[in-house]
């Protein structure tokens, strides 16, 4: 079976519903703002915050300490309540799982389905991060009391996310979670993707959370790592020196195009086609990327969706702003793209990351969701941080140039169309090409008045 979908337009997947909650912003709207005004979601903490989190104070004046996160607001909530727990219950859950629980009903509300009624069989593809809060939970236990050892680990573990939220809100398809590190949300909209086209499920909920506690707290700057020496992720310039760290979750629901048309549903983009790859062991260690792994996945996506380079005119690249990684991140689109066209400089580039840091299980699925909102609202955000190119990187001689500024997503006569990627520590790639919603007519009623719908968990 091939990890890619097909040129025949069957195999297109509508995404219907999305939700995230992510740095500085609570929901899409004050997140596509965020992006749109080029804002950094990035907290400098204070030495009092430091040290109420618990860093040590002997760490605060050591040299390479950066005490900078991408952090998210009210992690401490979650409406127990409403979801069937006790509030014991809630404090043993992991916030991972708890904003995942609380973002995949929204994005359900968000498609305009209740999963109590809806007749066909709805799948989950999702990953969370290690926990660091079941850390702090056994850290603390004499303060907590007793509990049972196997519901925490439940509420923790990574096994357990997906199969929660089906369970939660009864949900009867495939429940599946996704472990590949930095790629795993987007190699769960893969794998989403996959499931309904083979018939495994009718609607799927794709994503991932990554919420790191405490979430006041710094790093240290390694030369040559992955974090940034200042705390700012500056993809693709030459004063880069890596990214961030922060928190974040996102959630993609996605039908069967044909499904997704024929049922009335809001269309907010199509994915055109995915594919899936590892990179083997011919590159310099395990954490190292590669030009060649790279190169292939995204071939296999245009290849088997026979869309033309020269269509894709934006790119959300992984782009953390490391010195290894931006220039073998630019050598492999080139070399994918370069099989079709010798054109230069006419697709956007950019990263999230820039904006909101590395969201780790949550990254990919973040920049899909940036490439989402963008294409809905026919405008490039600015990535940020970008002065001068990085000297490894000829981007004259390339098709690409780094979308600095906010512009005008302009249409070449063919649909907009974006790639979008993400690769994982260890050497899963995954890539994704996603186009704008199909025009549709608009349904006019003759009714003088309308109805306003409104939903509540009890009469």
């Amino acid at each position: 079976m091939n990890s890619a979908t097909s040129l025949d337009s069957t195999n297109d997947v509508a995404v219907v519903g999305l939700n995230g909650r992510l740095p500085r912003a609570r929901n899409l709207q004050e997140f596509w703002e965020n992006l749109k005004n080029g804002v950094e979601a990035v907290s400098f903490f204070s030495v009092e915050e430091l040290l109420a989190s618990g860093v040590d104070p002997a760490v605060l004046g050591r040299d390479g300490y950066v005490p900078a996160r991408a952090t998210l607001d009210d992690v401490e909530l979650f409406d127990a309540a409403f979801f069937g727990f006790t509030p014991r219950e809630a404090a043993l859950t992991d916030p991972q799982h708890r904003f995942f629980l609380e973002c995949a009903w929204e994005a359900l509300e968000n498609a305009g389905y209740d999963s109590e009624t809806f007749p066909g069989r709805v799948g989950v593809y999702a990953g969370v991060s290690m926990s660091s809060y079941l850390v702090n939970l056994y850290a603390n236990r004499e303060r907590l009391g007793a509990w049972n050892d196997f519901r925490t680990l439940i509420g923790n573990d990574k096994d357990y996310l997906a199969t929660w939220v089906s369970y939660k809100l009864n949900l009867r398809g495939p429940s599946l979670s996704v472990q590949t590190a930095c790629s795993t949300s987007l190699v769960a909209v893969h794998l989403a993707c996959q499931s309904l086209l083979n018939g495994e499920c009718d609607m799927a909920l794709a994503g991932g959370a990554s919420i790191s506690i405490p979430q006041k707290v710094g790093y240290f700057y390694e030369e040559g790592g992955i974090l940034s020496k200042d705390g700012h992720c500056r993809t693709f310039d030459a004063k880069a020196s890596g990214t961030i760290a922060g928190n974040g979750v996102g959630i993609v629901v996605l039908k069967r195009l044909a499904d997704a048309i024929a049922d009335g549903d809001t269309i907010h983009a199509v994915i055109k086609g995915s594919a899936i790859n590892n990179d083997g062991s011919l590159k310099v260690g395990f954490t190292a990327p590669s030009v060649k792994g790279q190169a292939d996945v995204i071939a296999e996506v245009l290849g088997l969706t026979g869309i033309n380079p020269e269509d894709i005119t934006y790119v959300e690249a992984h782009g953390t702003g490391t010195e290894l990684g931006d220039p073998i991140e630019i050598a492999a689109l080139e070399q994918a793209f370069r099989t079709q066209t010798d054109k230069r400089s006419f697709c956007a580039i950019g990263s999230v990351k820039s904006n909101v840091g590395h969201l780790d299980a949550a990254a990919g699925v973040t920049g899909l969701i940036k490439t989402i909102l963008s294409l809905r609202h026919r405008q490039l955000p600015p990535s940020l941080h970008f002065h001068e190119p990085n000297p490894k990187i000829d981007f004259a001689s390339s098709p690409f140039f780094v979308n600095d500024r906010l512009r005008s997503w302009q249409s070449n006569g063919t649909p907009r169309r974006a790639g979008v990627s993400s690769f994982g520590i260890g050497g899963t790639n995954a890539h994704v090409i996603v186009e704008e919603a199909p025009a549709m007519e608009e349904s006019r009623s003759e009714r003088e008045w309308q109805v306003l719908v409104i939903s509540g968990k009890t009469e």
